[in-house]
Order: C-alpha cells, then structure tokens, then sequence
C-alpha cells in the first residue's frame, strides 16, 4: 500500500475527487501513450504512488499477430520505452488478431483476448463462447460504442477482461487509471471522476474483486496536460510532432480531411489499404464521404521527415523519452486538431 513516508509534490487533497490513496495495493492505469493517459501517470507519481505499485496496460489495436492496418507504428515501442525511462512496469494486451481479424469477422465469433502476465507468460480468454456474428465494415464515427465498436472491442473490453482474468485482482484493492477529460466532448463530460469499475465485484459471493476506477485528470483543461509534460520534460508521442491534437490510432476513424490528407502523403500504402477496404465494403468509415474525398478536402500537414520517419518506425529508444534540461517545448500538435468521439 502506499508508503507515508513517500516524497510527494502534490498533496492528494489538492486534487478535485481525490481517493483516498493510501488504500490501494496497486494502481493500474490503461495506457495509450498519449498525454493524457502520460499526465495521470505523472500525476501519480508526484501525489506519491511508488512506481512499483504503478502497472502501465496497453492494449495494442492491432494485436500482436502482424496486422498493421490502424495505429501508429511507433506507439507499442513509445510505451514500453515510457515505462522503461520512469521505471514503470507495462503490459500488453491485444484482442487476437486484432482490429482488423474483428472487422473481417464474417459468422465467426469474435476473437480471444491475450494478455501479458507478471512471469511473461500469455494468458488467453474467451473466443469459445458467445454468438456467431458478422461485421464486415468500419466502425462508424458515433458515441454509440455498438456502433464505435472498436473502442469497446479493442480497448475497453479487453481491460474488463484482463482484470476479471488475473488473479492477482481478487486480493488487494486495486484503483485503475483512466485519462478521459471533460473537455475532450460532450458525452466525456457526462463521465463519473469516481466509481467502481464495471470489473469490481467486491461484494461477489464467490469471486471478490475490489477495483475503483479513477478518471484523474477528468478536470483538466489541455494546458494543465502539457504542463505536467513539461515539468517532467516527457518527449511526447511522435503523432504530436506530426501536428495531431490527439493520439489515438494514426487512422482513427474520427480522422479530420488534414489528417487523412496527411496519412496519404506520408503512408501511402497504409491508406491505400483502408480505401480499398471501403470500396470492398460499400460502407465507408465516415457517414457520407469516403477517405479518399476526406483526404482530397484536406491539406497535408507540414511534417519534418525525420519525425515521420520515427512515427512510422518500430523503435523508439528509452533514452529519447525525456528531454535533457532547458530544451523542452510544446509539439506543434498542442491545442491543434483534436478530432475524436463526439
């Protein structure tokens, strides 16, 4: 549990909807690489929270099988160097096949989910049961997570998995970590900051699992994020130096025309792929316009090559992950196009 005696520069009352954190055993935060899941970790660690309590859980999109259809090259490689540089435990977990085996799923059930264990042995579960179903298309651009499945499919879904997996949640009190902020859209700004997490079964008869779900920085206006980087010199993600306000997958389907425009002049192949895909599927991502005429509304994003060639790489090193002293400064992403649910 959290030791007293832990150095903290931000008392917990300090902190709007605080727990009480002293009460946990462990404290996982679902990571995306982006700043503002990095800035609840940050915020973490200066309330107090030893790095050994602190998992990092990401959940890869496209799995770990090979596809490369969705996300940034670079995001698994930038994570675990992240949790390298602070000294941060982090796991994988992925929907097998990923993203794309769930969109090409045609009267089949949908796929198991894997996960990394403490030992680094996978653990395996579901994908025998439940109804034969058939996608074959997108998700589309809505709230809905029916209708967005690939956050409840390929996120959401697979951390509920993870923690109701591993036995390690049924003793201990857990809290997970969150970085939904209310800023980001209408629907986010309805969130709870606090609440039991849809995996919590404390009261269970047989199974118990105690797990609280915290959305930290829920409050927090983008400036408050970019500070937080800035006082820990964190190098933010690559797709930031690219000019995007958010990371999420580099072919998020809420993808604006600048960014589409972009994807198709710095990844070519990639956005061909997702195209082709529309026209097989007489279903585009987007309500009534095609990625293609997405991309020719837009305007490529002025990019340094060297910065592409790093987000389109499956390297990023330990040591570029916090800036030496005096030379931190905002991406040219900051405050820009933050395109995403609604």
């Amino acid at each position: 549990m959290l030791q007293e005696n832990v150095l903290r520069v931000v008392e917990p009352r300090q902190v709007r909807d605080c727990p009480d954190l002293s009460i946990y055993d462990r404290f996982v935060a679902f990571f995306s690489g982006g700043k503002d899941s990095i800035s609840g970790v940050l915020l973490l660690l200066e309330m107090g929270v030893p790095p050994d309590l602190i998992e990092l859980h990401h959940h890869d999109v496209d799995g770990m099988e090979g596809s490369r259809l969705m996300d940034w090259p670079v995001t698994r490689s930038y994570c675990r160097a992240f949790a390298q540089a602070l000294g941060l435990r982090l796991y994988t977990s992925w929907k097998e096949g990923g993203f794309e085996r769930e969109m090409l799923r045609c009267n089949q059930r949908t796929a198991p989910t894997v996960w990394e264990r403490e030992d680094g042995t996978f653990g395996k579960s579901g994908g025998e049961g439940g109804k034969l179903g058939t996608r074959r298309r997108f998700p589309q651009t809505a709230a809905d997570l029916q209708t967005r499945w690939c956050s409840a499919y390929c996120k959401v879904d697979i951390g509920a998995r993870v923690l109701t997996s591993e036995l390690r949640f049924r003793s201990g009190k857990t809290l997970v970590f969150t970085g939904e902020r209310a800023f980001e859209s209408a629907a986010r700004a309805r969130y709870s900051t606090f609440e039991n997490h849809r995996s919590d079964n404390r009261s269970g008869p047989r199974v118990q699992r105690w797990i609280d779900h915290w959305r930290a920085v829920h409050a927090w206006p983008e400036q408050q994020v970019w500070e937080i980087l800035r006082r820990w010199r964190i190098n933010p993600h690559p797709a930031y130096w690219l000019h995007w306000g958010r990371t999420s997958c580099m072919c998020c389907i809420f993808g604006s025309a600048n960014q589409w425009a972009t994807i198709r002049a710095i990844a070519p192949e990639k956005f061909e792929r997702i195209a082709l895909y529309e026209e097989e599927f007489g279903s585009t991502i987007h309500r009534t316009l095609s990625v293609r005429q997405l991309a020719n509304r837009g305007t490529p994003y002025e990019t340094d090559p060297s910065m592409v060639e790093k987000a389109l790489s499956r390297d990023y090193s330990a040591a570029d992950i916090i800036v030496p002293e005096g030379q931190w400064k905002l991406p040219p992403g900051a405050f820009g196009e933050s395109n995403g649910p609604t």
